[in-house]
């Protein structure tokens, strides 16, 4: 009777068969029971192509099975990475307006821990567009006064108020729209997706890092104003 595949020889297969269903190679597996003299070592497991109507199949050599890769990034990788470092550099305004307004004690923690992550996202950001030849954004690129802005991106007379308010009317405020800021995030990591982006394991990576984070976030800064 064949025993089941182990478990380790399923995650292997798991993995060759997703990124070979990403760059568009369908395949089957198959075992071979035949144990090999004085060996412990699992049945090796086998790649099959399935061939064009009317074609054979064929059974992939383990060098064309390394040399299936992962699909390379796409051009909505490269706009939602761009994007999302001014997004956050604009975060790190925000925060940096805390400092001598905030009449909180838990506002300047939270603050904090915003300017700490935003700033380790952005060296994220920056060294994956690095790390595949993009160019990074210019300064203030698609920030207030220039261009468009981007979903949950606060304009000038946002900052202006913010920047006057001061003790509890601060607070609330900053909450507001920080909230505001956050949900943007989100949105842009939607159209991350419905652009045809994230389908590169590492943008994919990226954009959920950036879900969770100001997802959690935006909880907390509720919370607060609750």
């Amino acid at each position: 009777m064949p025993q089941p595949l182990s478990r380790r020889t399923v995650v292997s297969f798991v993995a060759v068969a997703v990124v070979a269903a990403a760059v568009g190679v369908a395949v089957a597996v198959t075992r071979d029971d035949s144990p090999a003299a004085g060996t412990t070592a699992g049945p090796p497991v086998r790649v099959v192509q399935p061939g064009a109507p009317g074609a054979s199949s064929r059974t992939l050599s383990p060098d064309e099975v390394a040399r299936i890769s992962a699909p390379p990034h796409a051009p909505a990788d490269t706009d939602f990475m761009q994007k999302m470092i001014t997004h956050h550099l604009q975060a790190l305004e925000l925060t940096a307006l805390v400092a001598g307004r905030s009449a909180s004690a838990d506002i300047p923690q939270l603050a904090k821990r915003i300017e700490v992550s935003q700033k380790d996202e952005i060296a994220q950001l920056q060294q994956w567009l690095v790390d595949r030849g993009e160019q990074l954004p210019e300064p203030h690129q698609n920030h207030v006064g220039h261009g468009n802005l981007m979903p949950g991106m606060l304009d000038a007379t946002d900052l202006d108020k913010l920047a006057a308010a001061h003790g509890p009317a601060f607070d609330t405020l900053f909450l507001q729209l920080m909230i505001r800021h956050h949900e943007g995030a989100l949105t842009m990591v939607n159209q991350l997706y419905q652009a045809g982006g994230g389908v590169e394991s590492a943008s994919d990576r990226v954009a959920r890092e950036v879900t969770a984070d100001q997802s959690i976030e935006i909880r907390r800064m509720r919370d607060m104003l609750g």
